[in-house]
């Protein structure tokens, strides 16, 4: 019975007393219930009809009202495509030019190019920076809206709000909407529930790479699998998915600058810092503790929502080759993951109606955060 394990990504993670979120096929849960029955296995049924929640998400009657060109008509508050996303970034970098300039750091395996948003006055010379990213997971949407939605603030609220002032003006910010642009543009239109990158692997037929284990720090150690077809997929070697290699190049560059690296994820509501793959405390646990504490209070000041929070080891589970793992080890003192809504109710088919308080309160953490690390505490 093949399943499509949503969470925890791997089954290695499965432990007596897991909490599991499995996708099945539609024939597939007649076998499985009665099963789960004899083996006295606890079930909920979260969406009983996939197809119709993926339908509302994409389906014609949502897409009508949202090619709108213009930036003031642009919606926060819907999923966009890559080519809309795309578009959108060309348009800032027209119309906005005194705080955005766009760039790109490579590409991707299918050729298209991976664009960077860099925000911020050009006040001085010489800036620390914050790199954000969204959507390394392909099929993981509320990322990707949420980095829209934090470009949209810094720009809407630059003049009104003095602590954005602040940032922006003492800071640069490296944000990019889509890491695997190629993934995320398949789960558009072939499989909603993609994970990895598009490349090929040629004895196995299967494609695709995990972009979150492919990074060279304890590369496919514990939490990664060697075998192609898997959702955790370490890939052939370290940095050998084109989108990792740009983004480890381009972060490699600039570690002087970049203070904080900031990656968003979902679901699970949590917000985790170094290590990923062991259990050990990092030698700056302090500062970055208490910025996770005070971040996940912030947060839950908007809405309630409660975020848990600490090591990503001990939080959500050990897993080898990540970026934040990465970012710390060469450098960047403050590398945080944020695992946004929700908690398994929705799973990866967020609605858009919470696509507005998701990304409100997660960017009073990011501002949190950011405030934090201008308060200099190393």
């Amino acid at each position: 019975l093949q399943v499509d394990l949503w969470q925890p990504s791997s089954p290695f993670h499965i432990v007596e007393g897991t909490v599991i979120d499995v996708r099945v096929p539609q024939n597939a849960s007649r076998s499985l219930l009665p099963y789960l029955q004899q083996a006295n296995i606890q079930y909920t049924i979260l969406i009983a009809d996939l197809q119709k929640a993926i339908e509302n998400q994409t389906g014609p009657r949502s897409r009508s009202y949202r090619n709108r060109r213009s930036l003031s008509e642009y919606n926060y508050e819907v999923y966009h495509s890559l080519e809309e996303i795309q578009d959108w970034m060309h348009h800032l970098n027209k119309s906005h030019s005194e705080l955005v300039q766009m760039f790109s750091v490579g590409k991707s395996y299918e050729g298209r190019p991976l664009f960077v948003l860099k925000l911020g006055k050009r006040s001085r010379p010489y800036k620390k920076a914050v790199w954000i990213d969204c959507g390394i997971h392909a099929r993981e949407w509320i990322g990707p809206a949420f980095c829209q939605w934090f470009v949209k603030e810094a720009l809407q609220t630059y003049q009104t709000d003095p602590a954005m002032r602040k940032m922006l003006t003492q800071l640069y910010f490296y944000v990019m909407p889509v890491f695997n642009v190629d993934g995320y543009h398949f789960s558009w239109t072939h499989d909603r529930f993609w994970r990895k990158t598009r490349s090929k692997n040629t004895r196995f037929h299967c494609h695709g790479v995990d972009a979150n284990r492919n990074w060279k720090v304890k590369w496919c150690d514990e939490g990664a699998s060697f075998h192609p077809c898997d959702d955790t997929y370490c890939g052939p070697f370290p940095e050998s998915e084109p989108e990792v290699k740009a983004v480890a190049h381009f972060l490699r560059k600039h570690r002087k600058q970049i203070k904080a690296y900031l990656s968003f994820h979902a679901y699970a509501q949590m917000l985790l810092y170094p290590y990923s793959y062991k259990y050990a405390t990092i030698p700056n646990f302090s500062c970055v503790e208490s910025a996770a504490y005070n971040a996940v209070n912030a947060l839950q000041s908007a809405y309630g929502i409660r975020y848990r929070y600490g090591p990503a080891s001990s939080t959500l589970y050990v897993s080898s080759g990540s970026s934040m793992d990465w970012a710390y080890k060469n450098g960047i003192p403050y590398a945080f993951a944020f695992e946004l809504r929700d908690t398994g109710h929705f799973g990866f088919l967020l609605p858009e109606t919470l696509i507005k308080p998701t990304c409100t309160e997660t960017m009073l953490a990011v501002k949190n955060i950011t405030l934090h690390l201008l308060k200099k505490c190393h």
